[in-house]
């Protein structure tokens, strides 16, 4: 049987990290592979139970996204068989639909020989997802804060940090847009205040490696987390209990419905056990940060 031309290998991520909504991101150590082979007609095979109501053909994100970026360069792209393999849970919080833009972007990148710059990519795959936490990190990888409006994009790529992490998983998904319909249409100027110095001061102490304060920081949302909680269950005991066993700090992942918990590096796994024992009605995820973000492989030419 003949091999894939190439394969694409994008990384899950988690965003916000509390305050930091809509600009802090975090590539996982949890991976999206796409092998891509000719075809005469799109189609998309993923493995697993769990993608069998996505798309197979070309309205599939990843087949969307490719021919978007063709067009944006007036480009023609031929049809592609795509086999997809994940260890990223869908619609769980960990950026899959991010996962699937960055991996159309560069398959088409790679397909078309486009040849584009990390700011380019970067700029596409913000206006494809609406913000740039989640796919921003799923590209470049490492921690990303990003600054995205629509004629304006700057990024700051941190060191990959030197923590381990846990993602409590719930067994039910949860639609972006049914988050974000919790959120409030305005805050208070003090409250702005106080949520803007909270991110501020957490994505300085993730710059300098202090994750004890960067933990604290992140339990000091007022974006987001006032009104999503509600749909965790045992939300404020889990939050005691990770004090309790040494994590540095729990937050919601992305628009939920996971959470994430910062942990000492290398305890990721006993955490990860003991919070599954502790509250059942989860899955423990023991994962770490990704330093790199999406890639090409087993490149045929």
């Amino acid at each position: 049987m003949e091999g894939p031309l190439f394969t694409a290998v994008v990384p899950a991520t988690t965003a916000n990290l509390g305050p930091g909504y809509d600009s802090v991101g975090m590539a996982l150590s949890l991976y999206m592979t796409v092998d891509v082979k000719k075809s005469l007609e799109w189609n998309v095979h993923y493995d697993g139970e769990e993608y069998a109501d996505l798309p197979a053909d070309d309205t599939n994100l990843i087949v969307q996204t490719i021919q978007d970026v063709a067009g944006r360069y007036n480009k023609e792209v031929l049809p592609h068989a795509l086999h997809v393999t994940s260890d990223i849970p869908l619609g769980k919080g960990l950026g899959s639909s991010a996962t699937a833009i960055a991996a159309g972007i560069v398959i088409a990148d790679r397909i078309l020989g486009l040849n584009l710059k990390p700011i380019e990519i970067a700029r596409i795959g913000s206006e494809l997802e609406g913000h740039s936490d989640n796919v921003i990190a799923a590209l470049l990888g490492g921690i990303t804060v990003t600054y995205f409006t629509s004629d304006e994009l700057e990024i700051i790529q941190l060191p990959r940090p030197t923590i381990g992490v846990v993602i409590l998983v719930p067994p039910k998904a949860l639609g972006t847009e049914e988050s974000r319909d919790l959120l409030p249409k305005e805050l208070s100027h003090s409250e702005a205040v106080a949520g803007n110095a909270a991110s501020s001061m957490m994505t300085t102490a993730m710059a300098t490696g202090d994750w004890k304060l960067a933990g604290r920081m992140m339990e000091k949302d007022v974006f987001h987390e006032p009104y999503r909680k509600k749909l965790f269950p045992k939300f404020d005991e889990i939050r005691a209990y990770c004090h309790e066993i040494g994590a540095y700090g729990m937050t919601i992942s992305g628009a939920g419905p996971s959470l994430f918990i910062a942990v000492k590096e290398g305890t990721e796994e006993e955490i990860a056990k003991k919070l599954e024992k502790e509250f059942p009605y989860y899955k423990g995820i023991a994962t770490t940060p990704s330093p790199i973000g999406s890639t090409i492989k087993k490149d045929a030419s």
